[in-house]
């Protein structure tokens, strides 16, 4: 790779596959990085200048309108969850998905995905968009990735989200999607860690928030839902983060700020658009991510702590399982073990 002054840039002479996946890449930045949607909007300010009062009432009349929808199932677009692009930015890392079991279309599933990461970049690329071919895989299943309500009061990227299928985390939002008597051949894709796993995404880590995250079980025993365990080898390592061990200053400080907003603050290193020195696109290194065979779950009317807890016991000990099975051939070493917490 070419370097000046310290940086290595990007070697415009690659091959044109590299190219294009790094394209992929530059596009998802574009629709989900929070300053890649102030570009989709620009040209309208652009086209017309002397409207900009007039757009932004109409896009809140627009937002009151399809307020419910993010809650209420979204309306994920299959030809846009199957743009080219999509399959180039799988491309990038590459990431791709590994299928150990059949998904009745006939029934519901909860898919819980592991570990966070630092943004869950193999949850979008393989579930919100059928970068890695996920949904020629298990024909007949839908799947929507769960993600923050917070991030659908962002104006457009607020649209974006939900045309690839992306849902509210909330469990009247589950709850809706998996109802078996309105729907069959869902699944949900929730990341079970959120925001205090992300804080533990280190490159060559395994350690999930898991012990205490029981609310996912209880909602599939409401629903019906068969879980299903994902384990993603490789989420953790697209970034670099800053040393954050807990009890230290930097933490301390990421925790308050978890507690009080609900979302944490990872202090990251990437690549920029141009070089590969520093910047906020991930790094390309390998995603695997490998769905489990799905637990079988009895609805419950009304789920008691003893079924949650002997349902979450068996659950921890599946996606034990899983990732102990696959670690080696994904290039974990054989000696590490996943820490639980």
């Amino acid at each position: 790779m070419p370097q000046l002054l310290g940086i290595e840039w990007i070697d415009i002479f690659s091959s044109v596959e590299r190219k294009r996946t790094y394209l992929g890449m530059v596009a998802h930045s574009i629709y989900t990085y929070p300053v890649g949607n102030m570009l989709l909007v620009a040209p309208f300010f652009w086209l017309f200048p002397f409207h900009w009062f007039f757009l932004i009432l109409l896009y809140a009349a627009w937002v009151y309108y399809d307020k419910d929808t993010p809650s209420k199932g979204g309306y994920g677009l299959d030809f846009i969850r199957k743009w080219r692009v999509n399959r180039w930015n799988a491309d990038y890392f590459p990431a791709r998905v590994h299928k150990t079991a059949d998904l009745d279309p006939e029934k519901n599933y909860i898919l819980a995905y592991h570990p966070h990461g630092i943004i869950s970049m193999g949850g979008w690329v393989n579930f919100a968009s059928n970068g890695s071919g996920v949904m020629d895989m298990y024909p007949g299943i839908t799947f929507n990735l769960c993600t923050l309500g917070l991030n659908f009061k962002i104006p457009i990227r607020r649209e974006i989200l939900l045309l690839f299928g992306c849902i509210d985390c909330s469990k009247e939002s589950i709850e809706y999607v998996l109802c078996p008597k309105t729907n069959k051949g869902r699944a949900i894709v929730l990341v079970v860690g959120g925001a205090a796993e992300s804080l533990d995404a280190h490159p060559g880590k395994h350690e999930l928030t898991l012990l205490s995250r029981k609310g996912f079980i209880r909602e599939a025993l409401l629903t019906g839902a068969q879980l299903v365990p994902v384990y993603s080898f490789g989420e953790n390592d697209v970034f670099e983060q800053a040393a954050n061990p807990p009890g230290s200053r930097l933490r301390k400080w990421q925790d308050t700020l978890r507690k009080s907003m609900g979302m944490s603050l990872p202090i990251v290193k990437g690549r920029g658009y141009l070089q590969y020195s520093f910047g906020f696109l991930p790094l390309r290194r390998p995603i695997n991510t490998v769905i489990g065979a799905p637990i079988h779950v009895e609805k419950m009317e009304n789920p008691t702590k003893e079924r949650i807890d002997e349902l979450h016991e068996e659950y921890v000990k599946k996606v034990t399982e899983l990732f102990e099975k696959y670690k080696g051939q994904f290039g974990v070493k054989k000696d590490v073990k996943l820490v639980l917490k």
